[in-house]
């Protein structure tokens, strides 16, 4: 199963080559309030993000689902996400808390244009509280889809 949320598509491509290299599943976590590109500007201290991001209490995003159905039946689980601030995009905690991940692989991926992996995984594994917690990697914003299923293919999954 390969989980994301993408607020610009970057991750949503490396999700796809994921799903594609090993013939998984995907699930796409929606905000309810979707991310406009406004919202998404950075440098904007008025913006969405921005202000999410100066408050803890407004990272609490409410998604249009927190499950997947069958949950149960997947044994690995893919978890992407933007980088913001250094951290995983908060839209991820939501599914992340909300769901059991007892016996569960789970390998997180995230894009970003320069901030690196950092503990957005660790801290996401802190967040669920079960599973068994691969170390992730960080894609660039445009990495190839090559690129993506050489890395799948290093870590000795498969259909």
């Amino acid at each position: 199963m390969v989980v994301y949320f993408s607020a610009s598509g970057h991750t949503e491509a490396v999700a796809n080559a994921i799903a594609d290299a090993v013939g998984a599943d995907r699930s796409v976590l929606e905000p309810v309030e979707p991310y406009t590109p406004d919202d998404l500007d950075y440098n904007d201290e008025d913006s969405r993000v921005s202000k999410e991001h100066a408050d803890e209490a407004q990272r609490k995003v409410e998604l249009v689902s927190v499950t997947v159905e069958d949950w149960e039946s997947y044994e690995t689980v893919f978890i992407g996400y933007p980088i913001w601030w250094g951290i995983a995009a908060w839209p991820v905690d939501s599914f992340v808390e909300e769901n059991d991940f007892t016996g569960k692989t789970v390998i997180p991926f995230c894009t970003s244009a320069s901030s690196g992996l950092g503990k957005s995984g660790e801290l996401l594994a802190e967040k669920a509280g079960t599973g068994d917690w691969q170390e992730g990697i960080r894609f660039s914003s445009g990495v190839s889809e090559e690129d993506v299923k050489s890395w799948v293919s290093g870590l000795g999954l498969g259909e």
